[in-house]
């Protein structure tokens, strides 16, 4: 029986990355759209993947290897919002139907 469901093997991939990334923020946004609004999700989305690239898929070594590292962030940010939300709605103004 599969039981590690999150483990440091899995985390170092781009779909462990992208899942621990959309947990975390799905669990915890309330707290920031609370005290910032919508447009701070995606920025605390972003720092979250940072975070969790850094610990476990850092990339190379020196300059390039933290840059390589915040590209890999940027990528799982944007795959854990969703490409189209972040492609159609740019500046997070969600407009609500009456």
């Amino acid at each position: 029986m599969y039981d590690n469901f999150m483990t440091p093997d899995v985390l170092g991939t781009f779909t462990g990355l992208v899942v621990a990334t959309s947990i975390i923020v799905q669990f915890t946004k309330g707290f920031v759209k609370k005290g910032f609004g919508d447009g701070a999700v995606r920025l605390y989305t972003f720092l979250i993947s940072l975070i969790l690239t850094f610990v476990f898929a850092k990339s190379g070594n020196g300059v390039q290897g933290v840059v390589l590292t915040i590209i890999n962030a940027i990528l799982i940010s944007f795959a854990a919002m969703g490409g189209y939300e972040v492609v159609s709605d740019p500046r997070a103004e969600k407009q609500k139907i009456k």
